[in-house]
């Protein structure tokens, strides 16, 4: 006879069905697991016989085999261990043979027959869903699956024992409730910044539109400070845009106790990183960080200190908006809808441009450290803006300054209208300024003649590629936003030109 199991294998965010086939014939006493597993899976049969014994239940004297369907089907991760103890206690008759048919099962054991959290529970949950079935999960990740709907049929128990009691009446599990994490309390607001009027204003800008920024002063500007609370001026996540970012989060295991947070991700990888840990990869192709601050900020402090290989590999996501890992036998795609922050000196010594100083190197100085951030991801980079360093008078005799409350209104507002500006012309999903697509923003930003003529005399002068054309008229579809106008017209163009040219003004300042 053999038991049957449902489970789940994981390609990128989504959820593979596999079959858990297990049956108990005459033969060498013994576990075999057979279907492509790897080590993790592979190392399952031991935590399987110590969890059941643990749980009062002996191995059979028999060989017993275990197929992981389909065989062809790379299958990785410890979550096997439940499905595969439980096809096991189903063969043996411990629990109920057709008690799990309507069930995705996933989970890790310890040797005590303790039910151990596993990575990856949400979009399980979210495609047992989708099959019309129900769901088996570490109590620590129930919270984390009843997101995926209200009325789905969901199992969280702590050990085998307890899950044998429920199948056999003589225990009842309630249904685990989703849960979400509290905002913290002590969040960095705008206000606390002295002086940078101009970056307070590229910093809301950037939130209305979603726009990439670049940050460019001395050490000790504000630049840091600055991006830091950016996410406190950034609306909260909507219905949909929570679960895409937390079922990237539950396949990376970084969803702590199974709760959800409507707050935008905010990633700020140290300049050490590699090519894997930033665009994801690895043995198993887990995502990396692009993917993780979807729908969120990615920070990179000391622009130039990455690697060139490492910022040139954002190229793709920043453009299309994923993640893709090619491998040999198989290929993974995470979303990477992400908005870029960095921050850079403006030379090596880091003091070029400022009244008082100058490099030892000259001119060269600057231009040797710029050139490690290649032209085509510079294109990609809609604002960019000088941070000089803060005044005596500004530290000693700040002026009163808006709260992160105060900006995030009107980034709210900015942003409605856009949703309802790309709702009206048939675009699907949470549409910015920054991601709306250049056939359509050629309309939906069409400038006045005066704003015309000055696009046209900038873009003939500072040779504007179409990207940056396009990107210009992002920008200033943005400004408009903000001012609550129809119309993009020359003062909006003004401004986002000035923010595309601020890297040339630097350069000729040092």
């Amino acid at each position: 006879m053999v038991s049957r199991v449902k489970t789940i294998a994981f390609q990128g965010v989504e959820a593979i069905p596999v079959d858990v086939q297990v049956m108990i014939a005459p033969g060498k006493m013994g576990i075999q697991i057979v279907g492509l597993a790897d080590k993790a899976v592979a190392e399952s049969r031991e935590r399987v016989q110590a969890a059941l014994h643990a749980s009062g239940l002996s191995m059979p004297p028999k060989k017993v085999t275990v197929n992981l369907a389909p065989a062809d089907l790379p299958k990785e991760g410890s979550h096997y261990d439940l499905p595969i103890a439980l096809g096991l206690m189903a063969a043996l008759g411990a629990i109920p043979s057709d008690a799990l048919s309507g069930f995705v099962v996933l989970g890790e054991l310890s040797l005590d027959g303790m039910i151990a959290s596993v990575a990856g529970v949400l979009p399980a949950a979210m495609g047992a869903n989708a099959q019309g079935m129900g769901l088996i999960c570490p109590a620590d990740c129930g919270a984390e699956a009843a997101w995926a709907s209200g009325e789905m049929p969901i199992l969280a128990p702590r050990s085998l024992i307890q899950l044998a009691n429920h199948f056999r009446g003589t225990q009842v599990m309630a249904r685990p409730e989703p849960a979400i994490r509290a905002a913290p309390e002590d969040l960095a607001d705008l206000s606390e910044i002295k002086g940078q009027t101009i970056a307070k204003r590229a910093l809301e800008l950037a939130a209305a539109g979603g726009h990439n920024l670049l940050m460019v002063g001395p050490p000790g500007s504000g630049k840091s400070m600055l991006a830091a609370r950016l996410p406190g001026i950034m609306p909260a996540l909507s219905a949909r845009e929570l679960l895409e970012v937390s079922m990237i989060a539950s396949i990376a295991g970084e969803l702590a106790g199974g709760k959800l947070s409507d707050r935008r991700p905010f990633r700020a990888p140290h300049h050490s990183a590699s090519m894997a840990a930033m665009v994801g990869g690895g043995l198993r192709a887990r995502p990396g960080e692009v993917s993780l601050a979807h729908r969120g900020v990615l920070f990179l402090d000391e622009f130039p200190e990455f690697t060139p290989a490492v910022l040139d590999s954002l190229r793709q996501p920043l453009e299309n908006g994923e993640s893709v890992i090619a491998r040999a036998n198989h290929r993974v795609t995470y979303p990477a809808r992400f908005q870029l922050v960095a921050a850079m000196n403006p030379c090596r010594c880091g003091m070029a441009g400022e009244p008082g100083h100058s490099c030892a190197r000259g001119p060269r100085c600057v231009t040797d450290y710029q050139a490690r951030i290649s032209g085509p991801l510079m294109d990609r980079i809609d604002l960019r803006v000088d941070v000089p360093a803060v005044t005596a008078f500004d530290m000693i005799r700040p002026a009163p300054a808006e709260t992160s409350g105060t900006v995030k209104a009107r980034v709210e507002r900015a942003r409605a209208i856009q949703a309802e500006r790309y709702e009206g012309l048939g675009l699907e999903g949470a549409v910015l300024n920054a991601t709306c697509p250049a056939s359509v923003i050629e309309t939906a930003a069409a400038p006045d003649d005066a704003g015309a003529r000055l696009l046209k005399d900038a873009a003939e002068q500072m040779k504007f590629s179409a990207r940056a054309y396009h990107r210009i008229l992002k920008v200033a579809r943005t400004l408009a936003d903000l001012d609550g106008d129809d119309t993009v017209r020359r003062i909006h163009l003004a401004e986002a030109i000035s923010y595309r040219i601020a890297g040339e003004r630097l350069r000729s300042a040092a």
